[in-house]
């Protein structure tokens, strides 16, 4: 009997499907209900989906939160309800004001919107209220007020800037963390320009150390990456010794191994046996380390 899928598969999503419509193809294509993804992205967004099978889907967790870099096209010019192509318009600028927004104002508001800043989620979002999403409420025609959120735009960068009749459409890159709204920028961008702004395009190009180029076909038989090797690339690998790796199974801490840890790049790395198995993702506990996430047993 084959073993059950175990891993993480990256996959490059379409337009015009939804993330869920990815996770219900795989789990057709890969024969397990069990499949989840780090990271929703919009019907109309392209790119990037990082999809855990198996019991690898407990490592999402750890990839959610990464840092991601977004390819996109802002519309200045044009309002919409949604901040997206997708939305109703709903205001546009004047057609003199659109012209005498400079390159040298385009760029001094990309750079307002770039580092540190506040950041208030647009309405037509997976962010829940009350429970319930805020894109089922707004759609309700209830009035949705989400709350402003600090994020960090690394990287705001203008590739192209076209001008037609009633629009500037900027082709741009960039790199943020995690819980930024692009459509948000693209809004923001707009308002600070006192011409309106939407997005048109949207493609997620990188979660972390995962690319977009390294994406699979979604299809019977398709390759995951190990457990370990995602663990390793997320969090860094600390590796442990046969003996070691018997003790983190059975529950037991790796007594007074905590400045082990010294030279990591997290407090909270993949433990790889001498067999290049994921054992478990290890904690700190006083001068001990012991197994947060016990994955022994769960190996493809």
């Amino acid at each position: 009997m084959a073993p059950s899928p175990n891993g993480i598969l990256l996959v490059d999503k379409p337009g015009g499907v939804t993330s869920h419509d990815i996770v219900a193809r795989a789990r057709r294509a890969l024969g397990t209900r069990k499949v989840g993804h780090a990271g929703t992205l919009d019907p109309m967004a392209t790119g990037l989906l990082v999809l855990g099978v198996g019991p690898a889907t407990r490592l999402l967790t750890f990839v959610v939160g990464l840092d991601k870099t977004y390819e996109a096209t802002i519309r200045l010019g044009v309002t919409t309800d949604s901040d997206d192509a997708d939305g109703t318009p709903t205001a546009t600028a004047d057609p003199a004001v659109l012209a005498a927004a400079s390159d040298a104002q385009i760029a001094a508001g990309v750079a307002a919107l770039t580092g540190d800043i506040s950041q208030v989620p647009s309405t037509v979002s997976a962010i829940k209220v009350d429970g319930k999403r805020a894109y089922d409420l707004a759609r309700a025609g209830e009035v949705v007020e989400l709350k402003a959120r600090a994020v960090t735009v690394g990287r705001f960068d203008v590739l192209a800037t076209r001008r037609t009749v009633g629009a500037i459409d900027l082709d741009v890159v960039v790199d943020c963390t995690s819980g930024t709204y692009i459509r948000a920028l693209a809004r923001d961008l707009g308002a600070g320009l006192g011409i309106g702004g939407h997005l048109t395009a949207l493609r997620r190009t990188r979660i972390g150390p995962f690319s977009v180029a390294d994406a699979a076909e979604l299809a019977p038989g398709a390759a995951l990456a190990s457990p370990a090797h995602v663990a390793s690339e997320v969090l860094g690998a600390l590796p442990v010794t046969a003996d070691e790796a018997r003790d983190l199974r059975h529950g037991k801490r790796l007594l007074g191994a905590a400045p082990r840890l010294e030279g990591l790049a997290t407090a909270t790395p993949a433990a790889i046996d001498p067999e290049g198995r994921l054992i478990g993702i290890l904690e700190r506990r006083g001068a001990d380390l012991k197994s947060a996430m016990n994955m022994a047993q769960e190996q493809s």
